[in-house]
């Protein structure tokens, strides 16, 4: 079956991307957004009761009246970052380690994970533990786009138990796993980077409960009524295609800088030296929103089932992009992008917003 899929381009062969339509409707919502702090490196952004947090490399900051305050100053990056209810901060360091800090900051407790290279992509307190998501066995969480190229699935998810167990791995063989989120039906729900889906986990045969998304889902976050979603960057038709060819991928991968590879990216094109998509050229000096692009900005609000409801979009023209994580702070969504290296606001209650 795979041989004929290979032939007549159907199943895993095929180099289509699903359309944005419907609650993925296009919009400017991201891109029109007022900004609420520019920091270059701003990456996971968490809320609970406890504050609205961010971190920036080695940096934790809190978010309080449009103003950053630093927390704590960790060893190496920190690279995801969790809350639990009782105020307890969560760090993943780009080291492979996890640290547990009090709210002000003092660091509690560290252990390192079991396997990779320090690829600690995100985190999830839950009932029974600290969910931890490892991207990748082989690359650090900087070097993703190496680790989608080789079509690796080496990604796994952990739980750490609240009494400082050893960890538990509950699932591997993921490709490159950037969101978790506890819920009361699914138990871990993750995002599947390079299958575009997420799964349960914790269920037998891991079963996608949403699948076949238009880019590289990253982090999840829980909202009134459901769940937040980011999209760090989007699928596209050239770039299935790459995936698919394995002596051109091969070379491009041993001979080209990585920035200038036909693959995703995180930010809006910088240099004429970047690989040119067709309508993703200017044309009268003008970039058009809906040309092909590397790069995007979306997050995706989904109901209680993971059924998307709405979308909130930063398109080929704008800067946005790169969005890795969205919380929703009392009304309004906060997004942050790791191209722009900014947070926004969007004030959900608006009524261009909910037209």
């Amino acid at each position: 079956m795979k041989w004929l899929d290979r032939f007549l381009g159907n199943g895993d062969a095929a180099v289509t991307v699903p359309s944005m339509d419907g609650a993925l409707h296009p919009n400017r919502v991201l891109e029109d957004a007022a900004v609420v702090m520019l920091e270059e490196g701003v990456d996971n952004l968490v809320s609970s009761p406890s504050g609205t947090f961010c971190t920036s490399d080695g940096r934790i900051l809190r978010l309080a009246a449009g103003a950053a305050t630093e927390v704590a100053v960790m060893p190496a990056a920190v690279t995801a970052l969790a809350l639990a209810d009782d105020g307890r901060i969560a760090a993943g360091l780009a080291d492979g380690s996890v640290s547990l800090l009090d709210p002000s900051g003092r660091v509690l407790s560290s252990f390192r994970m079991a396997e990779g290279p320090g690829c600690i992509t995100a985190l999830a307190f839950s009932p029974s533990g600290l969910a931890v998501c490892i991207g990748s066995a082989k690359h650090a969480r900087a070097e993703w786009k190496a680790d989608l190229m080789s079509l690796n699935r080496l990604g796994s998810i952990w739980r750490c138990p609240p009494d400082g167990g050893r960890p538990e791995k509950i699932a591997g063989g993921l490709g490159f796993p950037y969101g978790v989120v506890h819920t009361p039906e699914h138990g871990l729900v993750v995002s599947e980077s390079w299958a575009n889906r997420l799964v349960a986990v914790e269920k037998p045969g891991m079963p996608a409960v949403l699948d076949d998304l238009p880019g590289y889902p990253s982090r999840i976050s829980t909202a009134p009524g459901g769940y937040l979603l980011s999209v760090f960057a989007p699928r596209s038709q050239l770039i299935e295609f790459v995936l698919r060819e394995k002596s051109y991928r091969q070379e491009m991968m041993r001979s080209i800088p990585q920035e200038f590879w036909i693959a995703p990216s995180t930010h809006a094109a910088r240099t004429f030296l970047e690989p040119l998509q067709g309508g993703a050229l200017k044309q009268l000096g003008m970039l058009k929103p809906w040309a092909p692009t590397r790069s995007y900005g979306l997050v995706i609000a989904l109901d209680g089932d993971f059924t998307p409801v709405a979308s909130y979009h930063s398109r080929a023209d704008g800067v946005f992009h790169g969005v890795t994580s969205a919380v929703n702070a009392d009304g309004v969504l906060l997004a942050s992008s790791l191209g722009a290296g900014e947070i926004r606001r969007v004030d959900l209650s608006a009524e261009e917003v909910r037209t």
